[in-house]
């Protein structure tokens, strides 16, 4: 079994990380089938400055799919042992569908204008 984990505002891909509403956690066994779907609150603050790495950790999840970040959520993360795909956006249960299907790469983009120690983020959004 696998957990992803993919930044939600509504029912679509949050397109920045740190500013999600919640976090939709999807369990899949090993068939590539859901099990099951929760909704797990996004922490106040900046997604690199907010415990959100540890307590995906602690619910097992190894996958993130999301839409935008900057380098310090990526390495949050990444130092959590969950490895991360930016580029995505749409339905977030399609997304899913579309990663188990081996659909989804990481598109290697970020935030490219993330100030450090500042409440503004100004992102360049795929």
């Amino acid at each position: 079994m696998i957990k992803l984990a993919v930044p939600t505002s509504g029912n679509v891909v949050d397109d920045h990380f740190g500013h999600c509403d919640v976090y939709t956690v999807f369990t899949v066994n090993a068939n590539k089938k859901i099990e099951k779907t929760e909704m797990l609150p996004s922490p106040k603050g900046c997604g690199c400055k907010s415990n959100i790495g540890a307590i995906l950790e602690e619910k097992g999840v190894s996958v993130m799919l999301a839409g935008n970040m900057g380098a310090g959520a990526l390495n949050v993360l990444k130092n959590h042992g969950i490895e991360v795909y930016r580029g995505c956006s749409g339905d977030v249960l399609q997304l899913v569908e579309s990663f188990l299907k081996g659909k989804i790469t990481d598109s290697g983009e970020g935030c490219h204008h993330h100030r450090e120690h500042d409440t503004e983020h100004v992102c360049n959004h795929i």
